[in-house]
Parts: structure tokens; C-alpha cells; sequence
């Protein structure tokens, strides 16, 4: 392991690239050998993709090479390598889902965000790991600082395939945390947006939480590619989609955050507590005012509410999750992981009345937030608990991103804290449909600390 300093560490680029593709003096072909190369000499021991098709990448990479050319590409993100979470079809390679009952499974279609990405000129270059149908049982994949821990999950593969350098940008989701958290571990920013603000057609999960979402080497190239899918995917249906320019926002100072320690606080030990502590008094000796549940009993009474977030958001998604899980089940022994198994059996026992009751309280922590962050640029709190865990089967506590899936609130990790020498992010929550917002403050932040 490699000590981490998050003011050295700089992953992958790509908008970096474009400039050269234009004069000639690069092009997406010889970009996408680049990261052959790396792959070539990590991937047996990271194990970020499930499957790869290379082929069809260098023809891809070779046909924007020839758009470049000729002065007509596509879009900002006309030959960039992506990785693709394995819960999202795509019509070259199996979407297998991290369960033996999709094993060799072959879609007729891309998702609607792979469609899109390829419709941008984006090279399609594989399958990243996820966990079982994206929940609890992890696959293979290790964490890129460090092979003897977790890269997290559900998104394991997205992450650390931008954290190791193979993608400059990996297509994850989270419905809990599965962005937020293993972005934090694998030093990446992780972006998920405004629920629904991307659409999700063609991947598995239609729980209410789940968005789409982007790992990425910087905030450039996270912004473009959801703009990207946007453009052309549009949102979920019934959704607005995602709000902003095609161009990242310019960097705008935050008057003001509200600090959140949620309850994820009491699982970091002190050094990860005061690396949050650290980075919010840098932000205050620069003008950023920063306001928490100390001086303002608003604030403090909206951290009690989140107490609940996790009870909530197990009782929403176990009660939507019967099924498709209840089918699996019935198709036989080892279907389901034991874990999922046994978290299936204490949800068949959920009632519509309870599943209700969630969506009601859901419905007023919403209310409360959004009258809280008319008050402010937004909630700022950390990505996870700590570095990540040693061993690969655990892949941590998503107790920090638990309140951003449940709001339904744009949430951005940012790569610019350490714990233990790792990664350990540095989350931002704006308000709903804030997307665009939340990258200028984002970029601003990211700039200053």
C-alpha cells in the first residue's frame, strides 16, 4: 500500500485529450491503448470488470478518431473509454448483475444511458462488477490504494476502475449508497443526481430510490458525461431530467453550508472526525459560513429526523424488492445469496400499511430539507465513515449516504480528504433539481481546499 495524498493523486483525464485530438497531436485510438495498457497490468489483480469488448472499443475509438479528423465529432465526449455497472444492458456484452441467474444473460438493446453515451461518440469499452442485483454480496473487485480492502459497493467495479486509472469514467447507481460510499474509498468523484434526473431505463433496479449516476477522474468529465446521457436519454419517466448547461459550471463560492453529521458519526474514529472538522474551518478562514446543529436548533432537530433514514430506507426498498426477488427465490437453491435470502424472509413480513408510513415520513424529511437548504448552498458532511475496510466481503457502512439517496437530493463526493493515508471524501447535498449549482460549488471547493 502507497500512502494516499489527495493533493497528489490526480486520475485520469479526458476533456484534458480533446484539444490534442483536434490538432492531431493524439487521438481516441491511441487514448483507448493507453488504458488497454493499464488494465492490461492491474485488472488481474483489481478485478474491476466483468467482461470487456475490446474489439468493438478499437472500432469505436478508430471511427471518433476519424470524426476528429475530419472537424466533426460528436459531443465533449466523442471517444472517451466508459465503464458500464453491470446492472445496465448493453447490446454487445452480457448484463449478468452479479447473480449466477443472469450468468451469460444477453440484452437486445442498450440501456437508455448506454444508448446515449454511444449516440455521444463515447467508446464502450466494458462491464464493470457490481454486487448481487446491487445490494450486499460483492464480487471480486479490490480496492486500486489498496488490494487487501474494499473497494465498496454496489458500484466496486465503476469505482475502482476510475480510481485505478483504466476509464476516465465508469457508469455506477446508488439506491442507499453505492456511489457516494465507494467513490469516497476508491478517491473519485462520485456523482448521483437528482432522483430521476438521468434515466435508468434498461437497468434492474426500478426501486423509487435508485438514480444513475458517474464516477469520474474530475468534475469536467462527470459533468459532460451526465449532461451527455441527459441530452439524448433525457430523464426517468415523469422526471424533468438533469437541469444546466452542457458546460460545467464556473466556480461559485458557497455563502453558506449546513453541517451534517447524520449518523454515520459515531462510527468514525477520531482521526476521520477531525479530518471533517479540518476542512470545514478551512472553508470558514475563507468567507464560507458554517452553520450545524450546535448553533442552530433547526439544524439539530433535522439531524434527529435522520435517524431514521436507514429503518426507512431498508422498510421502502425490502417491501419493493419482494419482488422480483421472491421469483428468484422460487427458481432454486443458490439462486440468492444466503445474505439476500435471509434479508428477503424479514421483508416478506412487511405491510403495505408500513410501506406507507415510510413514504409519508419520506415525503416530510423531503419537505423539511428543502426548507432548510433555502437557507443554504447545501448540506456538507462526509462520504463514508473512514477509509475502506480491510478484507473485501465487508463493503462498509453506507450511514453517510444514506440521507442524500433518501432525500432524493443531488450529492457529490469529492476526492479531497485522507484517512489512514486513503481516500476519504468530502460529500456536498444540494437541493432538488440543484445539480448544476452543486458542480459550481463543488468546483469552487475542490479548488480551495
Amino acid at each position: 500500500m502507497s500512502s494516499y495524498n489527495p493533493r497528489e493523486t490526480r486520475l485520469l483525464s479526458f476533456h484534458d485529450a480533446v484539444d490534442r485530438f483536434r490538432d492531431g497531436g493524439d487521438n481516441p485510438r491511441a487514448y483507448l491503448e493507453r488504458c488497454l495498457e493499464r488494465i492490461e497490468a492491474r485488472e488481474p489483480e483489481i478485478r474491476a470488470f466483468v467482461t470487456m469488448n475490446i474489439a468493438g472499443a478499437r472500432r469505436a475509438a478508430d471511427e471518433s478518431t476519424a470524426r476528429y479528423r475530419a472537424n466533426r465529432s460528436l459531443s465533449a465526449v466523442d471517444g472517451m473509454p466508459v465503464g458500464i455497472k453491470d446492472l445496465y444492458e448493453t447490446i454487445d456484452m452480457p448484463t449478468q448483475m452479479g447473480s449466477p441467474i443472469f450468468a451469460g444473460w444477453q440484452g437486445k438493446r442498450d440501456a437508455a444511458s448506454v444508448y446515449a453515451l454511444r449516440q455521444s461518440g463515447a467508446v464502450i469499452l466494458g462491464k464493470t462488477v457490481t454486487t448481487e442485483f446491487g445490494f450486499y454480496s460483492p464480487g471480486p473487485t479490490r480496492n486500486p490504494f489498496d488490494p487487501q480492502r474494499t473497494p465498496g459497493g454496489s458500484s466496486s467495479g465503476s469505482a475502482a476502475a476510475v480510481g485505478a486509472g483504466f476509464v476516465p469514467v465508469a457508469i455506477g447507481s446508488q439506491v442507499v449508497g453505492s456511489l457516494i460510499r465507494p467513490a469516497s474509498y476508491c478517491g473519485n468523484y462520485g456523482f448521483k443526481p437528482s432522483l430521476g434526473a438521468l434515466n435508468r431505463q434498461g437497468g434492474h433496479s426500478g426501486l423509487s430510490q435508485a438514480c444513475i449516476g458517474v464516477h469520474a477522474g474530475n468534475l469536467r468529465d462527470l459533468w459532460t458525461t451526465a449532461h451527455g446521457i441527459a441530452s439524448i436519454a433525457g430523464g426517468d419517466p415523469g422526471q424533468p431530467g438533469l437541469f444546466g448547461g452542457a458546460e460545467l459550471s464556473p466556480p461559485v463560492k458557497p455563502a453558506s453550508l449546513i453541517r451534517l453529521d447524520t449518523a454515520g458519526w459515531s462510527l468514525c474514529n477520531p482521526e476521520t472526525q477531525s479530518r471533517l472538522d479540518e476542512a470545514l474551518s478551512r472553508l470558514e478562514k475563507q468567507g464560507v459560513e458554517i452553520v450545524s446543529r450546535k448553533t442552530d436548533p433547526a439544524i439539530e432537530a433535522f439531524e434527529v429526523l435522520l435517524r431514521e433514514a436507514r429503518e426507512m430506507t431498508h422498510t421502502i426498498c425490502g417491501y419493493e424488492l419482494r419482488w422480483p426477488l421472491k421469483p428468484y427465490r422460487e427458481l432454486g437453491p443458490g439462486s440468492l445469496s444466503e445474505d439476500l435470502g435471509n434479508r428477503l424472509k424479514a421483508w416478506e413480513h412487511l405491510t403495505a400499511e408500513e410501506y406507507r408510513a415510510a413514504l409519508t415520513r419520506r415525503d416530510e424529511i423531503r419537505k423539511i430539507s428543502a426548507g432548510l437548504l433555502s437557507r443554504a448552498a447545501g448540506f456538507v458532511t462526509l462520504s463514508a465513515s473512514g477509509a475502506a475496510p480491510l478484507g473485501i466481503q465487508n463493503t462498509g457502512d453506507p450511514a453517510f449516504a444514506v440521507p442524500g439517496s433518501l432525500l432524493g437530493a443531488p450529492c457529490i463526493s469529492l476526492p479531497l480528504l485522507e484517512a489512514e493515508r486513503l481516500p476519504l471524501g468530502l460529500q456536498l447535498i444540494g437541493p432538488l433539481h440543484g445539480d448544476a449549482g452543486l458542480m459550481g460549488h463543488a468546483a469552487w471547493i475542490a479548488g480551495h481546499l
